[in-house]
């Protein structure tokens, strides 16, 4: 006797949700990152109205004066959302813990010849203080922002200046052998040292901006531009070329980190100064303001980290960040 089994294929009537068909085509099936994050964000049907803004709603575009017709033209290139980021962070943890681990084992950064560990306090211990800064303004971008492309990716962004706030920590706490005062003197100089008062400055009052696009501008176009190349590229490499070649492995997360997250903030210019010449002359203004008063806060600090030619340093690394940005389609 034999058996005949038939097939038959039954289709789906619907391969993604109505609010993602509406954008991309009923027909075609969505990712994880666009069922994250289009039109995720509540629109109506508010309950009240911010007690701190009456004249708002909770979720406003007035918050900025930065036009969009659609605040979800912007995607982040890296398609990150909440279990992709996790998965990629997890990995660069442990390769981050695992070279903790083996410079510890061997002694490598308490055993720096003594200028070296005190060039590494004096430069980056203090960076601790910016990066927690920087994770304050962009919850703040998260809270007041609009637009859950842009808002989800900039919580991540700050879950990952607390994380290098921590990596610098640890950084400290080894040369000091797990004493703390690297760590006490890094706050006093924050707070206190004329190398660090502009630039202290600077970011508090981009704490109290009142445009979040602003923010978003300030900190992570311009003070990461000027920063990150500036320490974690020229500064690291000078120290590598001086005999700390440990604290390359130490700071790898910050390298690494920095050239995934310029590749989200061409997007988001690009994409922004494409909507309007208003966007444009706008993000333009903004990028030259702070990139003018950053620049000057860092100067006596550039010089401390690279010496008599770290001025001249600074100016290409700006010079550098205008080019990128006029890529962008911005007039700088």
């Amino acid at each position: 006797m034999s058996v005949h089994i038939s097939t038959k294929e039954i289709k789906a009537k619907r391969v993604n949700y109505a609010y993602i068909g509406r954008r991309i085509g009923h027909d075609k099936p969505a990712s994880r990152y666009q069922e994250a994050i289009y039109d995720v964000q509540p629109t109506t049907n508010f309950h009240y109205p911010p007690s701190w803004a009456k004249d708002r709603e909770l979720y406003d575009v007035r918050n900025t004066s930065i036009v969009m017709k659609d605040w979800y033209t912007f995607t982040d290139p890296r398609q990150y959302y909440y279990s992709s980021y996790v998965i990629a962070r997890a990995k660069q943890q442990e390769g981050m813990d695992n070279n903790f681990k083996m410079l510890e084992k061997h002694n490598m950064l308490s055993s720096l010849a003594v200028e070296l560990k005190s060039s590494i306090k004096n430069i980056l211990s203090p960076l601790r203080h910016v990066e927690y800064g920087a994770n304050m303004n962009n919850q703040d971008i998260c809270d007041r922002g609009y637009g859950s492309s842009i808002t989800s990716l900039s919580s991540f962004n700050g879950f990952d200046r607390i994380a290098m706030s921590q990596y610098i920590s640890r950084i400290t706490l080894l040369i000091d052998e797990n004493e703390t005062e690297g760590l006490v003197k890094a706050k006093s100089d924050w707070l206190e040292n004329p190398m660090w008062q502009e630039l202290r400055h600077a970011m508090e009052d981009i704490f109290v901006l009142d445009d979040w696009f602003e923010i978003m501008v300030a900190q992570n176009v311009v003070m990461d531009g000027l920063i990150f190349p500036l320490i974690f590229d020229r500064y690291i490499k000078n120290l590598h070329s001086k005999g700390a070649s440990g604290i390359t492995l130490l700071t790898q997360f910050m390298a690494e980190w920095y050239g995934e997250t310029i590749r989200w903030t061409n997007q988001l210019i690009k994409v922004t100064a494409a909507e309007s010449e208003e966007n444009k002359q706008l993000l333009s203004t903004w990028v030259t303001t702070w990139s003018t008063r950053i620049e000057e806060a860092l100067e006596v600090y550039s010089v401390e980290a690279l010496g008599e030619d770290g001025k001249q340093q600074l100016t290409e690394i700006k010079t550098e960040l205008f080019t990128r940005l006029t890529k962008q389609g911005l007039d700088l």
